[in-house]
């Protein structure tokens, strides 16, 4: 639906760009002889009346789903425009929660700028790109959108053109646009086939390589500019990589909990793919900057200092550094670069470098980190710091940021399968008791503390074990290979999921002992990678504190959190955790996840001060609402005081991706909002400030409250036959949006069911019913048992963060639902009484959650959070006749299904096991009708799972 004004500027630049490029399509479809539909798609926010023959017709779900698309487009370029113009109008400093905002911020607190710019260095955030994705459009139709969305930015009114051949330009301009747009419309939106790991890995790369590398210059210029407006001495910048740490992750490829396509092949493939691209990137960018730096030592020498080096590195290359001196006569710089060049490791990228006598590599980006640093010291030390700056500088930005590795790889598994996998190991190694799953927590630590003193293994590498033994071992052997021969730059995390008590993260360091990836110190065994439990539900989160307290204080952990490597002054214990968003806000609904998030982040950091040791929380955010998505410098704002330290990990999933990051612009803008955000909450906090707010008991009975409600509603009796019947849900079980199944094991129950489809099935009927469910009657029992703290909760509303973030996201999740669309899917239970039964709780409660958000806002939803309502009115129409299409073809979807297949949880469709029906063939091509649909309505409300 796009981000917020900032400032809520003028709105005639969005509005004269969506009528532009509606119009653009309209004239394309009427060209196409799809003149009907040109005429349905209206921006009144009331649904066109349409004929009967288009109704049930797949173009017009095709039309409204690219439609919604160029409306995004044009309300995010629109959303740029503005930002540039408060800029130029008032300066850097006005628009909030960016650098210039964040450092003036620092100033009145009392930061000093030399202060500051010590802090700046020390700050890293990672964002990790995960593969669940809901993403549900092909990468072909993405490398569309980017094109439009570049030409979007060319275009300009057509009134007040000169001469001088700027009116051509913009027909031209134009001309393109229209011709894109009739490309994309005979382009399908959706996956003809399930997509692959493969496409998922290179729509992941494509962003490494493309999209990222390219918006680091800009962001680091966006803090230079800040600095300086500020009036603040920029001689901090002579320090090349003063500015922030911007690194990456994915799970692509590493992420198998209830993914039994990723494979240890699968494994192995990511690193590599994602090493060789690296290093393609790196080679491309040194060869630009060899073609660039042409400086000649006739005007200018280097310094004896670097010339002998360059003479050392040189002769150390043998044939291939007297071709790199021989090949730039009298350009030592470009022969320094020559040598970098022939130092890459060898890969595809510069095979043409090799040589019959192979030239030494680098083993390590930072030695190659090391180089470029000397280059620029070089070229500062003969006065030319500006070519320094320009030429140099960005490319040792991309090696800090990519190095030799692109992106870390982490490796998730269920705590339930490394269960299932000792117990392949105990009984070949003849164990009497082998049922390992069922042991007492006692007697499972009292077994991992015999095995984990003893060196030896449970079988030979070469043993077939079981299915869950084989798959987790050779998992790790793929790491521990990794390791050997690039060492850990390139991997993650250990992820375990669904981790409910200690032994589930010791069992890893057995496991990891089993294939070799232990270290053998004097002190004993240590695990070079980090072992992270991840915290899902909210009964997990409440546990959190004491299973980690007892996990660092494992001997094996306290080696494993400090590199020995490092000096012993310099070492740093720390120990990440990860929290999840998803299945806390499934499990108990918006608020309790709230509060059981916050309470566990600040429990876990007290345990981690009591050992001596920095949490580093790894925050697993989905794209939506229900699953932990929001503005991200509310975000980052609301999260518990002294949680970030400087260092902030999480996700990006789905299609957030392509809307934070597809195009350069918002790229910008949104990892700025990051960057700024983390940096400005680190100093602010201090470390040192107050630990609880006056509200943070409030929220905490809130929360409770909330919970017992939406628990309330999951265990009403046919609760989860409601749930099958008024969602979409057999659809996005059967949908081709991802690789990932929906279901962790297979089981058909509501517990087994991911959240992903559970928030994407409400979502699509319009209910969006874990983002604001509970909200209402946990602020009426406040309001009725404590007018007086509701009154204060009221004040506090804007001036707390955490609270702020709240109200934000629950209002957002009302103004998206539909009270009209959600009857209308509720049609569809067949039992009448639980229909009614169902939906009187949960209107009832809606029309409570509104009435109470709009008492703490202090005014209607619509007037508060108008840039959101103004987005959905204007999609309004165009999804309501989307909706009643997918209707349709769910009753006959349905009906077609309904002899093998009845609807329940017990057996719902699918498509890997299809009914048997008179016309299969026709089965299948309805289910791609209502795939398109559920793409469609995507679409229009901007988010799916």
């Amino acid at each position: 639906m796009g981000t917020a004004h900032p400032l809520g500027p003028d709105e005639s630049s969005p509005r004269e760009q969506v009528e532009w490029i509606s119009e653009s399509f309209r004239e394309v479809l009427r060209e196409s002889g799809s003149g009907g539909l040109a005429e349905s798609l209206t921006l009144s926010g009331e649904p066109t009346d349409l004929p009967a023959d288009l109704k049930d017709k797949v173009g017009l779900t095709q039309a409204y789903s690219i439609w919604f698309q160029l409306l995004g487009m044009a309300d995010q370029n629109g959303h740029d425009r503005d930002r540039q113009a408060i800029e130029r109008r008032d300066g850097v400093a006005a628009l909030p929660a960016l650098w210039g905002d964040s450092i003036r911020q620092l100033l009145e607190a009392g930061w000093s700028a030399e202060r500051i710019a010590e802090r700046l260095p020390k700050v890293q955030v990672e964002l990790v790109l995960t593969a669940h994705p809901t993403e549900a459009k092909r990468a072909t139709v993405l490398a569309h959108h980017r094109r439009l969305f570049e030409r979007l930015q060319q275009h300009q009114p057509t009134t007040g053109l000169g001469a001088g051949g700027v009116a051509s330009e913009q027909e031209e301009n134009d001309f393109a646009v229209r011709a894109l747009l009739a490309i994309l419309w005979r382009t399908g939106e959706i996956y003809p086939d399930k997509p692959d790991i493969q496409s998922e890995r290179r729509n992941v790369i494509d962003y490494l390589t493309q999209v990222f590398p390219s918006v680091l210059r800009p962001l680091d210029q966006r803090l230079r500019q800040a600095w300086t407006e500020l009036g603040l001495d920029a001689t901090v910048f002579e320090n090349p990589l003063v500015f922030p740490k911007l690194t990456f992750g994915t799970w692509v490829g590493g992420d198998r909990d209830g993914h039994p396509l990723v494979t240890a092949d699968v494994t192995r493939q990511s690193l590599m793919e994602m090493r060789r691209s690296a290093i393609a990137l790196i080679h491309r960018q040194l060869l630009q900057l060899a073609r660039l730096l042409s400086l000649s030592d006739y005007w200018k020498a280097p310094d004896e200092a670097f010339r002998q080096t360059l003479e050392a590195t040189l002769a150390s290359l043998g044939e291939v550094g007297q071709r790199a001196k021989t090949r730039n006569p009298n350009e030592p710089w470009r022969q320094f670069i020559n040598a970098m060049l022939a130092r890459l490791p060898r890969g595809d990228a510069n095979q043409e470098l090799a040589a019959a006598d192979p030239a030494p590599s680098y083993q390590r980006a930072s030695e190659l980190l090391d180089d470029l640093s000397l280059l620029y010291k070089s070229l500062c030390d003969i006065g030319q710091r500006r070519v320094a700056e320009y030429a140099v500088q960005p490319l040792m930005r991309v090696v800090q940021t990519f190095g030799f590795h692109l992106a870390v790889l982490d490796v998730r598994q269920n705590s339930a399968v490394h269960d299932r996998a000792v117990e392949q190991l105990l009984a070949a190694a003849g164990f009497e008791r082998t049922d390992f799953s069922n042991w007492s927590e006692e007697d499972r630590l009292e077994m991992l503390r015999r095995e984990l003193a003893s060196r030896r293994p449970f079988a030979r590498p070469d043993v077939r074990l079981g299915v869950e033994a084989d798959a987790s071992l050779s998992a790790l052997r793929v790491l521990r290979d990794h390791r050997q021969a690039y060492g850990d730059d390139g991997l993650g995390a250990i992820v375990i999921s669904m981790t409910r008590n200690l032994s589930d993260l010791l069992v890893v360091y057995l496991l990891a002992r089993e294939v070799g990836l232990m270290e053998e110190t004097p002190e004993g065994l240590r695990c070079p990678l980090p072992v992270v439990p991840l915290f899902e539900t909210v009964d997990d989160l409440q546990r959190s504190p004491r299973i980690y307290e007892a996990f660092l204080r494992h001997p094996i952990t306290r080696r494993s959190l400090t590199d020995p490597q490092t000096p012993q002054g310099e070492r740093e214990a720390v120990g990440q955790v990860m929290i999840g968003y998803s299945d806390s806000n499934k499990d108990g609904g918006i608020l309790a996840s709230l509060v059981s998030l916050r309470s566990a982040q600040k429990r876990l950091i007290e345990v981690g001060d009591r050992e001596g040791v920095r949490v580093r929380f790894f925050h697993g955010r989905g794209g939506t609402i229900s699953r932990g998505a929001g503005p991200t410098d509310r975000f980052v704002k609301s999260l518990p005081h002294a949680s970030l330290r400087g260092d902030l990990r999480l996700t990006e999933q789905g299609e957030t991706i392509a809307q934070k990051y597809a195009h350069q612009s918002t790229a910008i803008f949104n990892l700025e909002l990051i960057l700024a955000g983390v940096t400005r909450q680190t100093l602010v906090d201090r470390w040192d400030g107050p630990s609880e707010h006056a509200l943070e008991p409030v929220l905490t009975r809130l929360a409770e409250w909330a919970r017992d409600s939406y628990t309330e509603l999951l265990q009403t009796e046919g609760f989860v036959t409601f749930f099958r019947q008024a969602t979409p849900i057999e659809a996005i079980e059967a949908s081709r949006i991802g690789s990932r199944p929906a279901r962790r094991s297979g089981k058909q129950t509501l517990a087994d069911l991911r959240a992903i489809p559970w928030v994407f099935s409400w979502g699509q009927a319009r209910f969006f019913l874990s983002g604001w469910y509970g909200v209402g009657t946990a602020l009426a029992e406040l309001r009725r048992s404590e007018p007086a703290t509701l009154d204060e909760l009221i004040r506090g509303a804007e001036d707390w963060p955490p609270l702020d973030y709240l109200v934000n996201n629950v209002s957002t999740s009302l103004l998206a639902t539909d009270v009209e669309i959600m009857w209308e899917y509720a049609s569809m239970v067949e039992d009448e009484a639980l229909r009614d039964r169902c939906m009187a709780k949960i209107e009832a409660e809606r029309r409570l959650t509104q009435e109470m958000i709009e008492l703490v806002l202090g005014g209607p939803l619509a007037e508060r959070r108008a840039n959101t309502d103004r987005a959905m009115a204007l999609r309004r129409g165009g999804l309501r006749v989307l909706h009643r299409q997918q209707l349709a073809l769910l009753k006959e979807w349905r009906g077609n299904n309904q002899p093998n297949n009845p609807q329940s949880i017990a057996n719902p469709p699918s498509i890997a096991d299809p009914p048997s029906i008179a016309n299969p063939q026709s089965n299948a091509e309805l289910l791609n009708r209502l795939l398109l649909s559920v793409n469609a309505i995507a679409s229009g409300l901007g988010a799916t799972g």
